[in-house]
């Protein structure tokens, strides 16, 4: 079973739902990556998303569009990403970790190649925003072969054929994106995010991750209360931008925010959990 079923089938049972912070590798120096994947797990984070910095993130709103110029212009690859992954294992091996990015440098290193390294690296799961399944059979079988596995988004516009469609490939949870745009776009409607959930789930066996447009513990309780994840990148990408030249700040600032957002999520699960009072 890998980490990313350990983790949810360990949240399962104790009525948890998982919080999972979005990061870019190498935003805003290369050093602060790996110490503040500690910092996030320390204050709460269940899995980590690891962007991988590319030079045309097509579904990335300005925010992160920022935080991987920042990478790039530190010159952070695709390889320094699985080496930071690498280096976050020396010290945690239960953390699942998933790599967010596009096809092009997993093209340039190969399937198979990056699919061997990722996996021993500790890299538990990819989110390859441009395959469709459609086209992606060689990169499935790769990941396969490997254990690694292969993570998609699902849209408000996506059918139930579709959903289907991607439930034939799709392995460790999917991603549910509750608004339509770019990360970082425009507030999330919980009913309408509760009533796709439910759809997901009648055609896809998988935890449903939910992400875009949770800013705060107040959409984050709001999100937990009908997902089995809560994704939130922008938010956190966005206090790590104000603090780009103390980068010292980082890991300690984006801690307290994970922490606030974990116990705000607690609430709302042991809200949703509580016997209901009986009164005489």
């Amino acid at each position: 079973m890998s980490r990313i079923s350990t983790r949810f089938e360990q949240l399962r049972a104790t009525h948890r739902t998982a919080l999972i912070p979005f990061i870019t590798a190498g935003d805003p120096r290369p050093e602060t990556t790996v110490e503040l994947m500690h910092a996030m797990v320390a204050a709460g984070a269940d899995l980590i998303e690891l962007g991988v910095p590319f030079s045309d993130p097509i579904a990335d709103g300005p925010v992160i569009q920022r935080a991987t110029e920042r990478a790039l212009a530190r010159g952070v690859s695709l390889a320094d990403v699985l080496e930071m992954v690498r280096q976050f294992r020396e010290r945690d091996a239960d953390t699942p970790v998933v790599a967010m990015g596009y096809l092009n440098p997993i093209e340039v290193m190969g399937y198979g190649r990056f699919a061997r390294a990722a996996a021993a690296a500790g890299l538990d799961g990819v989110l390859i925003v441009d395959v469709p399944p459609e086209e992606g059979h060689e990169l499935v079988q790769a990941l396969r072969t490997e254990s690694v596995d292969l993570v998609y988004l699902l849209a408000p516009t996506s059918t139930e054929r579709r959903i289907s469609r991607i439930g034939e490939v799709a392995s460790g949870f999917v991603y549910y994106v509750s608004v339509k745009g770019v990360t970082g776009a425009a507030n999330l409607d919980a009913d309408e995010v509760a009533a796709k959930v439910e759809t997901i789930r009648a055609r896809i066996p998988l935890p449903v991750g939910v992400g875009f447009g949770i800013k705060d513990g107040e959409t984050a309780a709001r999100v937990a209360a009908v997902a089995d994840a809560v994704i939130v990148g922008s938010a956190i990408v966005k206090r790590i931008e104000a603090l780009a030249e103390t980068p010292e700040a980082i890991p300690p600032t984006i801690g307290d925010f994970i922490a606030e957002l974990r116990g705000a999520i607690d609430a709302a699960d042991a809200a949703a959990n509580r016997p209901e009072q009986v009164t005489s």
